[in-house]
């Protein structure tokens, strides 16, 4: 049975908005698509009301009755913007020989525009406790541009705690939110700093567009210097009931490292001051970001 408001409720529910959208911007009738899907209105009813549990071959006949795919209905992510759907149409019209043309001329444009952005997008990346946010606000405001911390963006989408949200969605609905988060503080914002989660590199789709789109550096400590400052911050949760929690630690460092080293620069906050480590990271991004504003 489908718990209500859980995923599956969730998943439902956007299904049948998919297929209302779909159905009013064809101007078409329940009783016209019934006819032309050959599934009762009764059915469509309950589909377009999150209540339906169609069987994918129900569903292949209302997406071929509407003209859309069945993929397009069932897909996790938002409907994505009007624009790119057009864009999408545009390429499947083209002849073969013409999209790679098509592919180098929009890889061009892109990169020129993203290789600007990236001067003035300054993302850091680490496990928790490496002086993200502390250097991160510092950095922000030496620069006069907006400190921004993914985390609290996402807490902010939800309304909820990062922790009730993983005990809510698991993995895979934090995963989406911090997607969907990064890519809005990307549309609205052409500088910034940003703190990034400290597991944002396991994400691959993700941290291909932090890399992308961001000058990206990793911020690096000691183990132990990781486990202090978190401690230091008030919250034993790394090691309470753990006595593996340093072990732990450096198996999450050492299995993310090739990750982390693909940053554009890096720098070692361990046994160093703040204003040490800031002066530092001014640096790291003198030559991206301070050419560009001036």
């Amino acid at each position: 049975m489908t718990e209500p408001g859980g995923p599956e409720a969730e998943f439902l529910s956007r299904v049948g908005e998919r297929v209302k959208n779909a159905r009013a911007q064809r101007g078409m009738t329940r009783k016209l698509l019934a006819r032309d899907s050959k599934v009762s209105e009764r059915h469509l009813a309950e589909l377009e009301s999150g209540r339906g549990n169609f069987s994918l071959l129900l569903l292949r006949q209302v997406a071929t009755a509407l003209g859309v795919s069945s993929a397009a209905l069932i897909r996790e992510e938002p409907d994505p913007p009007v624009a790119l759907q057009h864009a999408e149409a545009l390429l499947r019209r083209l002849p073969p020989e013409q999209l790679n043309d098509a592919y180098e001329l929009l890889s061009r444009r892109l990169a020129d525009r993203e290789r600007e952005f990236r001067r003035t997008r300054i993302a850091l990346v680490g496990l928790r406790g490496a002086g993200k946010t502390t250097l991160g606000a510092l950095l922000a405001k030496r620069l006069e541009i907006p400190f921004i911390e993914l985390d609290r963006e996402i807490e902010a989408a939800a309304g909820l705690p990062l922790q009730v949200i993983f005990e809510l969605y698991g993995q895979a609905g934090f995963r989406r939110l911090e997607r969907e988060s990064l890519e809005r503080v990307l549309g609205q914002h052409e500088r910034f700093v940003l703190a990034t989660g400290g597991s944002i590199v396991s994400e691959p789709q993700t941290f291909e567009q932090l890399l992308s789109t961001c000058f990206t550096i990793w911020l690096r400590a000691a183990p132990s210097d990781h486990m202090a400052r978190v401690v230091a911050q008030g919250d034993l949760r790394p090691m309470a009931g753990n006595r593996e929690a340093m072990a732990d630690l450096e198996r999450i460092l050492a299995g993310r490292q090739a990750l982390y080293s693909r940053a554009d620069s890096a720098l070692d906050t361990s046994l160093r001051s703040v204003e040490a480590a800031l002066a530092e990271l001014t640096e790291l991004v003198a030559d991206s970001f301070l050419r560009t504003a001036s």
